[in-house]
């Protein structure tokens, strides 16, 4: 999912930094240090979770905690040609219990028909709370469907008002065409690798569909590379060597968005087929770091992390399908 314009809040996600002011220093945090409030290894023995949120502890008025998420609000297009506007309404993002687990329900809603037809949905980010090295990024989540919709879990690097995309390097865990319920893709975007080209591949399921059920999606990323994961079965694998030093930028803390577009180049507009409402259904999100390499949280930071529209051309990613493979 490409980057856009960004509205940060301001507040980190630690409980006991809830009172500091948001102009704080940064500060690094070892592999060692929990900041998830679970100390449990769970994925193999040599990771352990050191950041999440399972959303099973509603706020007072549903919406996303501010202490770990911030709303993006805007429209515009996104350089996607999407038609959605992004709001803080918590119609478009609350937590909900759904079958049996507690998530946070992003939803994409309709207003008007034909020309006149209007949609908002909803896009968060740890920008400024959160942003992280190298670790396991794992969401589950179920999908919605129908054609023109796209909901993403994905990553950009912290650095993105110094060093603007694609520089900056975009890690893209989970995309999906609603349209095809079946598959997913992961993609990376770097310099010479980015809009439409970036090193992308898809994963498809065999007699089954991301809309009907729960699924877990993740990257491992390490300073070797990046392996991309569905369900436990690794499916796309990127190492630094696989490119030119100087096009590697997956080096530096990059934060997390979770996000549900409507419409754009990437797969095209709803139809009369396309219903809405339209719920994205996220679990949780987890990151792990490895006892034996830990990678860094950074708390706070920059919030004022926005990127210009007008800074993309035409051939952006979306002009270009993933490989179906």
């Amino acid at each position: 999912m490409k980057i856009q314009t960004l509205c940060i809040a301001t507040m980190t996600g630690l409980l006991a930094m809830l009172t500091h002011s948001c102009d704080k220093d940064n500060t690094v945090a070892s592999g060692d240090e929990d900041h998830s409030g679970n100390t449990e290894v769970v994925v193999g023995n040599d990771w352990q979770m050191v950041w999440n949120d399972e959303f099973n502890d509603p706020t007072p008025d549903l919406r996303p905690a501010a202490p770990r998420w911030g709303h993006e609000v805007g429209s515009g297009g996104y350089g996607n040609g999407e038609l959605q506007a992004y709001t803080d309404l918590v119609d478009n993002a609350q937590y909900v219990t759904h079958e049996g687990n507690g998530c946070m329900r992003i939803t994409a809603l309709k207003t008007g028909t034909g020309t006149d037809a209007h949609y908002t949905s909803a896009r968060l980010n740890t920008a400024g709370r959160f942003a992280f090295k190298y670790g396991r990024f794992e969401m589950r989540a179920k999908l919605p469907y129908g054609p023109g919709l796209w909901p993403a879990f994905w990553m950009l690097g912290s650095d993105i008002k110094t060093n603007p995309w694609p520089t900056c390097g975009e890690i893209d865990i989970m995309e999906n065409m609603g349209r095809k319920p079946h598959m997913v893709s992961s993609a990376l975007h770097m310099p010479g690798h980015f809009s439409g080209t970036p090193i992308t591949k898809t994963f498809a399921l065999q007699g089954q569909r991301f809309d009907t059920d729960f699924h877990v999606y993740a990257c491992e990323w390490s300073e070797e590379g990046i392996d991309f994961i569905v369900d436990n079965e690794v499916y796309h694998r990127v190492r630094r060597t696989d490119v030119k030093p100087e096009e590697w930028v997956f080096d530096h803390p990059f934060y997390i968005l979770l996000n549900l577009a409507i419409g754009g180049s990437f797969g095209g507009n709803p139809t009369d087929a396309t219903s809405f409402p339209q719920h994205y259904y996220i679990d949780y999100i987890r990151v792990y770091h490895k006892r034996s390499a830990p990678g860094e949280i950074i708390v706070g930071g920059e919030t004022d992390v926005k990127g210009e529209i007008d800074q993309w051309n035409k051939e952006d990613k979306g002009q270009t399908e993933p490989e179906y493979q």
